[in-house]
């Protein structure tokens, strides 16, 4: 009976004209190739790996084995259960789409002229160089690519010149607007006091950052912003960019970074550059996760190192 089925399904395909075969298998390919390049990097990656093994086997079973009575009830609850793995999946990638969705409106924004966006970039500095100085706490998001509105939410409109007087202003310990963030879009400050999205505390390079630094990140990874944080306790100047974060040991260093990373031509490979970054790092876990003995055999290594290094002090004290 099975052998039946399956020559009969092997009947039909063949039946198929073999162009329009290809065609078909190339249109599911990059459909494909593009959910995987939306999910590469994130934690959404293996569970789709997973759930696209399961469909492929769970398809193919039940296109061979519902044909026949016996099994009708096989085909039938896959059809079914089709369904509501769509409704599942919307929900459990939620995060994911949203990006994807934000991503395939995105537009360029950062039109400004090279000489513009030099002056924006040493108004930044200058007012980070003296926070950092006074210890004062600062947040600033620059807008590239894709618009922060989607992943913030509250704020005061401002669409004031961008000046390193004002930044210091708007960050004053006495500000009312102080302990959140900054928007900057183009040559001006969009909004002031603007509410970021948090990371979680296992997303965070250093568990001892703040809320600040939480926000930078997680604003980094909802869209392509550019983000500066100044640390309250530190002084410490830093970057936020795809969700991850870089020490500037100075002001200099900080404008030499923002020149490099807000230069348009750069943004494509810096995008692409996190990417690549992000799967290395997902492909380390995976393979630490998959060889977990290894661990654990270099403890036990290191513990009889130690063993025995104690029993040849005792013997030469003796």
């Amino acid at each position: 009976m099975f052998p039946t089925r399956l020559n009969d399904l092997f009947t039909r395909l063949s039946a198929y004209s073999a162009l329009v075969v290809a065609f078909e298998l190339a249109i599911i390919w990059v459909c494909v190739y593009a959910i995987v390049r939306f999910v590469q990097g994130t934690r959404a990656a293996g569970a789709l790996k997973g759930l696209l093994l399961i469909g492929i086997v769970a398809g193919i079973a039940a296109r061979v084995l519902g044909g026949a009575e016996v099994f009708q009830r096989i085909g039938l609850l896959y059809d079914r259960l089709l369904a509501f793995l769509a409704i599942g999946l919307v929900v459990i990638f939620q995060p994911e789409l949203r990006r994807a969705l934000v991503r395939l409106g995105e537009t360029p924004f950062f039109k400004s002229s090279p000489k513009e966006i030099a002056l924006v970039i040493d108004e930044i500095c200058e007012a980070c160089k003296n926070l950092s100085r006074a210890r004062f706490g600062a947040i600033i998001v620059i807008e590239r690519s894709i618009a922060v509105a989607g992943a913030v939410e509250g704020g005061t409109p401002m669409n004031a010149e961008l000046s390193a007087r004002l930044l210091q202003t708007i960050f004053f310990p006495g500000s009312a607007l102080h302990d959140l963030a900054v928007v900057v879009k183009g040559k001006k400050i969009a909004a002031a006091g603007v509410q970021l999205p948090l990371a979680e505390p296992d997303e965070m390079p250093d568990k001892r950052l703040g809320s600040r630094h939480r926000a930078a990140v997680g604003v980094s990874k909802e869209c392509d912003a550019l983000v500066v944080v100044v640390s309250e306790e530190s002084g410490q100047i830093r970057i936020a960019e795809r969700g991850r974060l870089s020490v500037m040991s100075n002001s200099e260093e900080l404008e030499i970074e923002l020149k490099k990373r807000l230069n348009p031509q750069a943004i494509k490979q810096a995008i692409d550059e996190a990417v690549a970054a992000a799967q290395a790092e997902a492909a380390a876990e995976d393979a630490s996760a998959a060889n977990p003995s290894n661990e654990a055999t270099n403890s036990f290594e290191a513990i009889g190192q130690e063993q025995q290094g104690d029993e040849e002090f005792g013997k030469g004290a003796a």
